[in-house]
């Protein structure tokens, strides 16, 4: 019997490795594996649109460049903070949150999640909006999935963006960061699926309104498990939650630093 269960659980994993498409390192394997993977996104409930999208899409070389060339996680702190320019959105953050108390307030009772935490994460990812990225979203996301470096990683995402495209909530045109992030706040798509909040009530889901990407940042957050009320510094309960927004560990302690600070 339990050869029996071995034999048949090896060819499910046969069967599913069939269906995956091999990943690649170079450009020239791309339009080969996009077909392959037409077939994996259609079986995940990807549909029509999506599906054309993805045969739009291009090898991203400046996406590629970018995931090859990651400096500044590698930075202290100080040097981090300094870089990306803490003290100003810190300074800017602090006017945003009293030109606009109520709004932030909201959020806060209806998630639990700070203001400055908020505020933190959209001056990191955007500086308030003002850059949200110039590399074409779903090309830039189907170029990692192909890739061998984290393919694993990003085939969700990539799936996510192509449901995106059926939902209308993004087009092949949309523009994010060099990884696919999207909107205000750089929501990975298959985030976006998951997490994205129509805080406008107009019945679209978008990262591109601050009021919707900040209500989709704050639901994340709660559901990966915000405790209102407790504290958020590095050996809070509140940082681990933090850490599940961005894996690099002076992004975790700067948000945390500049959160307090906006919060103080």
């Amino acid at each position: 019997m339990r050869r029996f269960s071995l034999v048949f659980a090896l060819s499910l994993l046969s069967a599913s490795a069939a269906l995956s498409a091999p990943c690649g390192n170079a450009s020239s394997g791309f339009e080969v594996w996009k077909k392959d993977f037409a077939k994996q996104a259609r079986k995940a409930g990807v549909k029509k649109k999506g599906l054309q999208a993805l045969a739009q899409t291009q090898y991203a070389t400046r996406t590629i460049a970018a995931d090859r060339n990651q400096k500044s996680f590698k930075y202290s702190l100080d040097k981090f903070m300094r870089v990306r320019g803490a003290d100003t959105i810190v300074a800017q953050g602090r006017k945003r949150k009293a030109r606009n108390p109520q709004f932030y307030a909201a959020l806060e009772r209806q998630y639990g999640v700070p203001s400055g935490v908020l505020i933190a994460i959209h001056g990191m990812e955007t500086g308030f909006g003002n850059f949200m990225g110039d590399s074409q979203v779903v090309s830039a996301i189907t170029t990692l999935a192909y890739d061998c470096r984290r393919s694993e990683f990003f085939i969700p995402h990539a799936i996510g963006a192509l449901k995106l495209i059926d939902q209308g909530s993004i087009t092949t045109a949309t523009q994010g960061a060099k990884h696919g992030e999207l909107g205000h706040t750089q929501f990975l798509p298959g985030n976006a699926m998951v997490y994205g909040v129509d805080a406008t009530g107009d019945g679209r889901v978008d990262f591109y309104n601050m009021t919707d990407a900040l209500a989709s940042t704050a639901n994340f957050l709660r559901k990966k498990g915000w405790k209102p009320g407790r504290g958020y510094q590095p050996g809070q309960p509140n940082f681990a939650i933090i850490q599940q927004w961005n894996a690099a560990s002076v992004y975790q302690q700067s948000i945390a630093i500049m959160a307090a600070r906006i919060d103080g």
